[in-house]
């Protein structure tokens, strides 16, 4: 009445304003009903690993639920199965080059890859049983081949040391032994390196002659000191 005396509003303007305001005061009520904050239960993973935290006390072998072990559980590093190793299968094989195998193979399984020894090969001084070790190179068929790694050869003599006056292997040297030849550098000992592997070998010391870098002169200083 007090409004409607105030304003001047009629009965039906009157009646349509409150319908207005009883509408927009229970808006008000369901928005801000809606809107107030709930308590959330957390997800069971997330409890169970609480519970699970607890219960280990800090201990490092409590693990969550559904997560991966780490690199430490259940084996050592550099000891995971599966593991490869690379080495240089060179002289009288059908495929000679770099070989993957696996771990803990034998040097029987480095011929098998390489497709096996070539017919005439001398396999009398080649242990095939032995365990092969990464990065090593397995040399078959060729002359003055250098025992297994740790070992010694003929005489007591360390594997890589050459005797005095004693010739160079081309089949097995190392580049550092083929520098100690006369004229001979890094690059010409690589290019030396490069051609037994790629022919398998050298079958005599007349070979030298294809070999990048090595002329007549040359090879006529370098013929009495190598062997193939």
């Amino acid at each position: 009445m007090w409004v409607q005396l105030r304003c001047g509003l009629e009965p039906r303007a009157l009646a349509a304003l409150a319908v207005v305001l009883v509408g927009a005061a229970v808006f008000a009520a369901t928005h801000f009903w809606s809107a107030r904050p709930e308590p959330v239960r957390a997800p069971d993973r997330v409890t169970e690993a609480a519970a699970a935290q607890e219960s280990g006390a800090g201990s490092p072998s409590a693990q969550v639920p559904g997560a991966t072990p780490g690199p430490d559980a259940g084996s050592s590093a550099g000891a995971a199965p599966g593991g490869q190793i690379v080495v240089d299968v060179s002289g009288m094989v059908r495929r000679p080059g770099i070989q993957h195998l696996p771990a803990g193979s034998r040097v029987e399984d480095a011929l098998r890859a390489a497709g096996g020894a070539r017919e005439g090969a001398d396999l009398t001084t080649l242990n095939r049983a032995r365990v092969l070790t990464d990065g090593e190179q397995v040399a078959v068929g060729l002359p003055g081949a250098p025992p297994p790694p740790g070992g010694t050869g003929a005489g007591g003599a360390v594997a890589g040391q050459a005797g005095p006056g004693a010739p160079v292997s081309l089949g097995t040297a190392t580049a550092e032994q083929l520098e100690t030849l006369p004229g001979v550098g890094p690059v010409l000992a690589q290019h030396i390196i490069d051609y037994r592997t790629e022919h398998g070998g050298y079958r005599s010391v007349d070979e030298l002659r294809e070999v990048n870098g090595i002329g007549d002169r040359r090879f006529a200083d370098l013929r009495p000191l190598v062997t193939p």
